[in-house]
Parts: C-alpha cells; structure tokens; sequence
C-alpha cells in the first residue's frame, strides 16, 4: 500500500508539472537552456552549495572528468546558439588552464571526452594548439592500440570499449579529428573498435546495449537490465558520430543501422510522464523519473527528425513529452533534478540530485529539440 502511495504521489507530481510545459517555441527552450547553463556554470564545483546538500556533496570532479566532459558536449552546443560570448569563454579558459590535454588515462575512453570540446572549440577559433595535444594522443594509440581482451575485469580491460558508456566518450572524438583530418586511419580504428564493441554488449533481440559483460545474463526481477543512461550514452554517441561522418557511405550505414534500431525500440518504450525508466524494460520496478538518461535519447530522437533520419509524424510526439517532462524537474533557479548518481545500472534518484553530465545531456537535447521547433 505504501508503495503504491509513493508511485500515486509521484505521478500526481509528474502531472502537475507536465501540465506546466506545454508549449514548445523556439524563444522558450532557449529561455530555459540558459537558465540551466547560468546555474551550472555559477555552481561548477561551489563547495559552500554542496554542503547545503547532502546528495551535492560529490558533484565537484576533475574539469578533465568524463563527468564534465559530457557536460561541455552539452554546453559548447548551447555556447553556438547564445547570443553572449561569455560561454564560449567559459570553456576556453577551462581548457587553457589543462594546455588543451585529455585527462590522465592514455587508453580509456572516459578521458578522451573533453576531446569533442577541444575539436569544436577548434572550428569555431581555428587555433591548432586546441587540438594538437589530441591528435598527438590518439596517434600514439594507432601505433599502439591495446591488446587487451573485451571480457570485463580482466586485465587492463577498460584499454577497449568494453562498456557500453564508452561509445559516447571516444568515438565521436575519433569521427570528428576523421573529419578534421580526413586520415583514414582514425575512421578504421573507429569502426573496429565500435563494432568489437556491439559484437560484444549489444543484444539484437532487444536494440540495446547491456553496460559491460557483468550483466549478460543477469536478471533484475525476472527483466534483463538494460540501464537507460548507460543507452543513453550509447545513443548520443551514435548522433554524435553520425553527425561527423557523410551519409551514404558503408561507415555511415554501419552506425545508421543500429542507431534506426534503437530509436524504434526506444519509442515503445517511453513513460506515459515522457522519461525512460532506468531500467528501460522493468518500468513497473523504477517508477522515479531520471534525467540524464531520459535527455540523452530526447537529444538523439530529435536529431533523427532534424536530420531526416527519424519521420516526425511517428517520433515528434515522444521528443514533445519528454522535453516538457525534462522542463518540469528544473527548478526555478535552473537546478536540473532527478539526475541518477554514478553508477553502472538502474538505481535511485531525487527531485534534489543533480550532476554535471545530466546538465550536459539536457543542454544537447535543448539543441536539437530548438532547431526542431523552428529555431535557426
């Protein structure tokens, strides 16, 4: 009885709040894009905030951090539609301050995030001390790419994208310096390691990907867990690299094919309140709403629409409810809610919870969903 209490208690809230957001214009998504980036940027690693709040208490990582490096994804897209410099800027200084390097871990993934930064700083400044220190990484990591084996845990394991977060945070980096360069050598190992990847955690019966080899198998109250931001992650990353690469071309298609696959699964299974459950098929057993998840496969269906992959009159509908359910837990201030904590699978999540790569996701879902709207 108290458990259905709880859910009634929520949902009520969901609704109230949805019926707060209805209207979609070009001038509100903008409106509320820069509410959340003024937020975040005043609070980036404010101690005296976190300690007001015992769930903030670790929010400050490293500027190099795969947490921040998906919140400047998100923020460098907001950075090009402001009509104020100072974002652009903030992100200039933070790179400046680390000379333009990735994060500490040659190999992994995680810190190769900021990369995508770095190479969109690069073409709106073209200044080649911006991405000079990633070329010269992800050389060295051609010349001598990890021998390591997929399977989780054995190792130096995590030398491969043997996670599936991972295809948010090197592969776009790996299109875009293919862009940029035209090497062909950065394209190849981009592919090989993608598919490595989906051979290994993707399941083709569901059109998802599992998040590491651990939970192949595994059960959660009889459902398999697929974690919604670990697909999230997955997703963005997919629009993220497609968006580099030219349509037509077998690479193109090879990332096209699994993005199309998971965009009709992902439709069958949104909320009735426009979120994705954290665990995409046991929505019955995590009825709280979650954000960063939820942002991520808003910010890729939108870009389906907006780039005449995905058929509006079949996909406009879930972008629509899920961007006013993401509206509805942004407080006043421009505080994002209801983003899960790191983590691995479906967990919990509170109105009062935030995190960086939750604020990145939102402001790369605000992207999409204003040029969708009519936005230029």
């Amino acid at each position: 009885m108290k458990t259905i209490t709880i859910q009634f208690l929520i949902t009520s809230i969901l609704f109230f709040n949805f019926s707060l957001a209805q209207d979609i214009t070009p001038l509100n998504v903008k409106s509320i894009m820069q509410k959340v980036a003024d937020w975040q940027i005043e609070n980036h690693g404010d101690v005296k905030f976190r300690a007001q709040n015992k769930r903030l208490k670790t929010t400050r990582h490293h500027p190099l951090d795969w947490t921040n490096g998906a919140l400047y994804v998100g923020m460098v897209k907001w950075a090009a539609m402001a009509e104020d410099d100072k974002y652009f800027n903030w992100l200039k200084d933070i790179a400046e301050e680390h000379d333009w390097k990735l994060h500490a871990r040659t190999y992994h993934a995680d810190d190769h995030t900021v990369g995508q930064m770095y190479i969109d700083l690069y073409r709106e400044f073209k200044d080649k001390k911006m991405i000079q220190p990633t070329i010269d990484q992800f050389d060295f990591i051609l010349y001598h790419p990890s021998k390591s084996i997929m399977d989780w845990k054995t190792p130096f394991h995590q030398d491969r994208w043997n996670w599936c977060d991972a295809l948010f945070m090197s592969p776009p980096v790996w299109a875009k310096l293919y862009k940029l360069t035209r090497n062909q050598a950065y394209l190849d190992f981009l592919l090989q390691e993608f598919n490595a990847t989906t051979g290994h955690l993707y399941d083709k019966k569901e059109s998802l990907y599992y998040r590491d080899g651990s939970y192949l198998g595994k059960l959660d109250k009889g459902t398999k867990i697929f974690w919604a931001r670990g697909n999230g992650w997955v997703f963005a990353g997919l629009a993220n690299v497609l968006n580099e690469l030219k349509p037509g071309t077998s690479e193109y298609n090879r990332f096209l094919k699994i993005y199309k696959q998971m965009a009709k699964k992902l439709l069958k299974l949104q909320t009735s309140a426009g979120h994705w459950s954290m665990s995409l098929l046991g929505q019955e057993y995590y009825p709280t709403p979650e954000t960063s998840g939820s942002s991520f496969f808003i910010f890729g269906l939108a870009w389906g629409i907006n780039n005449g992959i995905l058929d509006k009159a079949t996909y406009g509908l879930a972008v629509e409810k899920g961007w006013n359910a993401m509206v509805s837990h942004v407080t006043e201030d421009g505080m994002l809610g209801y983003v899960q904590p790191i983590g691995a699978e479906p967990g919990q999540a509170w109105p009062d919870k935030t995190e960086v790569y939750g604020t990145g996701a939102f402001l790369s879902a605000g992207s999409e969903v204003y040029k969708l709207y009519g936005g230029l």
